[in-house]
């Protein structure tokens, strides 16, 4: 359990606990120096992956004991391997990759000629060619290794390193203990909701720290689902204020999905926890009877919950009993958005904003609606002074959310409007709704900005990394999956480099499991120009490293792109999972990009040039996790997208999905998504020093540092927000 929390905490916060161990022994000169020379050794091989340690924790380190300082590089270079990718084999179909790349036909004749010279497959071969349709999943030497892993590493070069390689600094933590605590804490009390990831990591933390220090506040409820899971253990009292913070609960004690997206099927309760869980709903409803009504969201996940608490058998509970009796239809709880429905449909807008304005949030999650809705300036003018009286009680992450939608909402006909869903399946739809009265928008605007500029820390003087000013706030843990150097969705980072090659990686769990790599390329109207994928092996920009159709120890593809060639103005690479498991079933996929100068040799894969690395997750058969842009400039940004298209059961094709893919990348390039620089601008017009940081000499006092990494030098004081804590920004 040690190495997997400290684990926890080098992956969230690029922090090293301090080690647990002896120091060197006093006065023996030896063996300061082994501890030394030991740290000496894990800061090289951590240099071989793209990490360092800081000047500090090297001090700290050579003051201990070696074998402390061996135990310690062992269990962090695990976990740093993982984070960057490098855990796996990354062996590529055609050894000498990306030299030596044959045409996409003379290789597929290639196959064939070595079918038909074999026995074993000549016959079934001739047969197929005789219809004139083959099969190349049938041909011996298609979709299989032809060499293995040793001979590929054999076959290149060493990488010789580059000025431009990425080197992420690891610094000191505090004690163990401490560092778990305080991920705790920041876990379970973030202001924003959690990826799938980070609500793993914290039902483990939350065990661990269940009897210790917790935070003010768990606004999220997806958090308070797995913390009260932790307090169940230990008998404390649940924090529960509605119907669905029990069933909640009960989808974490069965290892459900306690953000009620995917059904749960629930386990048989001990009878200990049947009580607790009647008590507590027992306890709500009775404080607020009106809480029946969100009894209906999840009537039948409240019914089958039902059939497992049995409350018949506790009659001292009857206002448990009612959630149920709801539930199934036996007794009746008008829904808040029934009566808020009901009211518009009459055309009562006033009466509609009356009723929200006792629901801070979803007031203004309908401001637009109600807008359009009133037929006169007097009923404007009421919605309007609603939002402003309930602005102060709605969460910072919805008054950011509707700021964004705002300034998206332009008085411009034909635009269209993106959704994403909470699994990241995205689609794209023409605006036809009526513009907003301009006057009315402004107003808003005023008004959002305003509450958001007042509930902002006043952190002295904020160091910002110029880099970092277009990253797109964290608004949803979800708009971000987990994994190095990956933004939160709508951010824009430049791309420095000669060459870019991405690269995805999987290992099937049961079935034969074949995923395609490849790579569209858009001109300026977003229309295709050509592709790289296991059908077009070669294209002036580069090369595809070839298809691998089975992974049971594990499979890599790879793209490489000169980006001097790239015609046109987009490059979007996409995953495709032609057949067998998905994104969520197999054992483990990842996808990421390297960037190297243009006379880099070395590996298709090198730890130490890998920009990015995200996990590949989601119930979609067609992953995107960014795309590529071309600037005014010439030069080339990433923008962040963590999107999934459902495709097709199988054979899905970058040929096939092309027109869906460009449609989505148009909505998610024309769409403005608040940045960092909107939050230092509200800070600096509150009178905040706000300097803009371009890598030169840093203050000698403490600041308030935000960047994309935490720079040697800083003053022990500061407070550093990086993209591990972005979320941190985000005021309650």
């Amino acid at each position: 359990m040690l190495q997997r929390l400290e684990s926890m905490v080098v992956r969230h916060t690029r922090r090293l606990p301090a080690p647990a161990g002896p120091a060197a022994r006093a006065g023996t000169a030896g063996a300061v120096g082994q501890g030394a020379t030991a740290a000496r050794q894990f800061d090289a091989a951590l240099m071989s992956l793209g990490f360092k340690l800081s000047a500090d924790l090297l001090e700290q380190l050579a003051e201990l004991d070696e074998d402390t300082v061996v135990d310690t590089a062992r269990r962090t270079l695990a976990t740093v391997r993982e984070i960057v990718g490098d855990h796996v084999a990354h062996n590529a179909y055609f050894v000498d990759f990306p030299a030596n790349v044959p045409d996409t036909f003379d290789f597929w004749t290639r196959c064939i000629t070595e079918a038909l010279a074999d026995d074993a497959s000549r016959a079934s071969t001739a047969d197929q060619l005789r219809t004139g349709v083959l099969d190349l999943l049938t041909l011996p030497a298609y979709g299989n290794y032809q060499h293995t892993y040793a001979e590929l590493l054999a076959a290149h070069d060493e990488l010789i390193a580059a000025a431009g390689d990425r080197l992420t600094v690891l610094h000191p933590g505090g004690p163990p203990e401490a560092e778990v605590t305080a991920l705790y804490l920041a876990l379970a009390g973030s202001a924003t909701p959690l990826g799938e990831e980070h609500l793993r990591d914290l039902r483990v933390l939350a065990e661990h720290c269940a009897n210790g220090p917790q935070p003010e506040a768990i606004p999220i409820r997806e958090n308070r689902a797995l913390v009260n899971l932790a307090r169940l253990d230990t008998g404390a009292d649940l924090l529960l204020d509605t119907v669905t913070d029990v069933l909640r609960l009960a989808c974490a004690l069965s290892d459900g999905d306690v953000t009620l997206v995917e059904p749960t099927r629930f386990r048989s309760l001990s009878r200990p926890v049947r009580r607790a869980l009647l008590a507590g709903l027992d306890a709500v409803v009775a404080a607020a009877p009106a809480k029946l009504a969100d009894v209906t969201a999840h009537r039948e996940a409240l019914k089958r919950l039902g059939e497992r608490l049995h409350p018949h058998e506790y009659p001292r509970w009857p206002h448990a009993a009612e959630v149920f009796a709801v539930a199934r239809g036996e007794s009746q709880a008008r829904s808040f958005d029934s009566r808020v429905e009901e009211l518009l449909g009459a055309g009562d807008v006033t009466g509609a904003t009356r009723l929200l304005a006792g629901a801070p949030g979803k007031l203004f999650r309908a401001l637009d609606r109600l807008l359009r809705a009133c037929p006169t300036q007097d009923e404007r003018d009421a919605v309007l002074a609603a939002a402003e009286h309930a602005a102060p009680q709605v969460a910072g992450r919805v008054l950011l959310s509707v700021r964004e939608h705002l300034h998206n909402r332009t008085d411009e006909p034909g635009g269209t409007r993106v959704f994403v869903n909470r699994l990241g399946r995205a689609w794209v739809t023409p605006d036809t709704r009526p513009a907003l009265p301009p006057d009315e928008r402004k107003r808003l605007i005023t008004a959002l900005d305003a509450e958001t500029r007042r509930r902002l820390p006043t952190p002295g003087h904020l160091l910002i990394d110029l880099d970092i000013l277009d990253v797109a706030l964290p608004l949803s843990g979800r708009a971000t999956a987990a994994g190095l150097g990956v933004l939160p969705r709508g951010s824009l980072s430049p791309v420095e480099g000669d060459l870019l090659r991405f690269f995805v990686h999987w290992k099937q769990t049961a079935r034969t499991t074949d995923f395609d790599l490849s790579a569209l390329l858009l001109d300026a109207s977003y229309g295709t120009l050509g592709w790289l994928s296991y059908t077009a092996l070669t294209q002036v920009e580069g090369e595809h490293s070839g298809d691998i159709t089975d992974a049971p120890e594990g499979a890599s593809e790879f793209i490489n792109l000169r980006l001097g060639a790239v015609r046109g103005d987009f490059i979007v690479p996409q995953v495709n999972i032609f057949s067998g498991e998905g994104f969520e079933e197999v054992e483990e996929s990842f996808f990421g990009f390297m960037l190297r100068d243009g006379d880099q040799q070395g590996r298709p894969f090198e730890a130490r040039t890998v920009r990015m690395k995200s996990e590949l997750r989601g119930q979609g058969r067609v992953a995107l996790p960014l795309a590529f842009l071309r600037g005014p400039d010439g030069g080339w940004r990433a923008k962040w997208l963590h999107l999934h298209l459902k495709g097709s059961p199988s054979s899905n094709r970058v040929e096939g999905n092309r027109v869906s893919v460009a449609t989505l990348l148009r909505g998610i390039v024309e769409r403005d998504y608040l940045t960092v620089r909107h939050l230092a601008d509200l800070m600096a017009g509150a009178g905040t020093v706000v300097t803009r940081w371009d890598g030169g000499a840093l203050p000698d006092g403490p600041v308030t540092y935000v960047g994309l990494e935490r720079p040697a030098g800083l003053h022990p004081g500061s407070v550093v927000v990086t993209p591990e804590n972005l979320r941190d920004l985000i005021p309650g």
